[in-house]
């Protein structure tokens, strides 16, 4: 019977969405950012899986179905977006040059340095989309070489580093203005990092939501051509 249930793929859907809405109800009781319920879910799950030594190949068959909602989920932002159009348009060439610089910041800064200490091409190059929604860099980075698990794995963290710290660091180096600490949080840490904001700002969660596409379309215009400058 155990092993039948493990075996299924709702062992994963099940065991991810139970562990979640514990992690929810623990962060909006305790109010502490750093309870963030995706960081928990991730670690509890882990340790889940650790304690009952149960093969990450067997949660997968139904993590698999999880991620494929990523698609709708960030398509879902747009509800924000189209109530907020009008501010938004009247801010557009700022997002456009703000989105761009933190595309490119954010892929400079992290494949530079990993390249200038050392790293192999697969690593520099992995590290590259990961402010990118995960479906993106994971397409963006098996097209280019890179290690999808990997890259996989620095989206999730770059999104809750985000989602935890995102909006005080903005504040604490003087970025007061909502619509401003949503661009940067958006750029940086893509869909975990947008619904922080949202709870944050609407105005502010709503220019997340768009700086997650056109982080997407940038970076996919923009590594190709670093690919091929710098290899």
């Amino acid at each position: 019977m155990w092993n039948e249930l493990l075996a299924s793929p709702l062992f994963g859907v099940g065991l991810t969405l139970v562990v979640y809405a514990l992690a929810q109800k623990l962060y909006l009781r305790s109010g502490n950012i750093l309870c963030n319920p995706v960081a928990v879910s991730i670690v509890a799950i882990i340790l889940i899986l650790l304690a009952g030594k149960i093969p990450y190949e067997t949660y997968a068959n139904g993590g698999k179905l999880i991620l494929f909602l990523l698609g709708p989920s960030v398509v879902a932002l747009g509800v924000p977006l189209y109530s907020r159009r009008r501010e938004i348009l009247q801010r557009k060439a700022p997002i456009l040059i703000g989105v761009t610089a933190g595309a490119l910041t954010s892929v400079l800064s992290a494949s530079g340095l990993a390249w200038l200490l050392g790293a192999s091409r697969p690593v520099v190059l992995s590290l590259a989309p990961k402010s990118v929604t995960t479906p993106i860099a994971i397409s963006i980075v098996e097209k280019i070489g890179g290690i999808a698990p990997l890259t996989a794995g620095l989206v999730v963290l770059t999104g809750c580093l985000g989602a935890i710290c995102g909006p005080e660091f903005c504040r604490l180096i003087g970025v007061r203005n909502p619509a401003s600490i949503g661009l940067a949080v958006g750029t940086a840490s893509h869909g975990i990092g947008t619904a922080r904001m949202l709870e944050v700002d609407r105005l502010g969660g709503a220019i997340a939501g768009l700086a997650i596409g056109l982080n997407g379309l940038i970076t996919a215009f923009l590594l190709p051509i670093l690919f091929v400058v710098f290899f």
